[in-house]
């Protein structure tokens, strides 16, 4: 079960990834939701899936604090 809220988490930033402050609202619902462990491969994610969009690195930081 829990992987499936990992997977449906990455395909719901995928989806808003269009609007900054969409995806930071949405990464910040992540944070909260998701185990320790999932949190880290939501980094590792994350550092892969900014790099094709610059715009969104910033929301990076919400992760990499936790």
């Amino acid at each position: 079960m829990s992987r499936m809220i990992y997977d449906y988490t990455k395909d719901v930033l995928e989806k808003v990834s269009f609007d900054a402050k969409l995806f930071m609202k949405e990464l910040k619902k992540a944070v909260k939701n998701l185990l320790p462990y999932e949190i880290e491969h939501l980094k590792k994610w994350l550092l892969y899936f900014t790099e094709k969009k610059p715009e969104l690195k910033q929301c990076v930081y919400i992760v990499i604090k936790e």
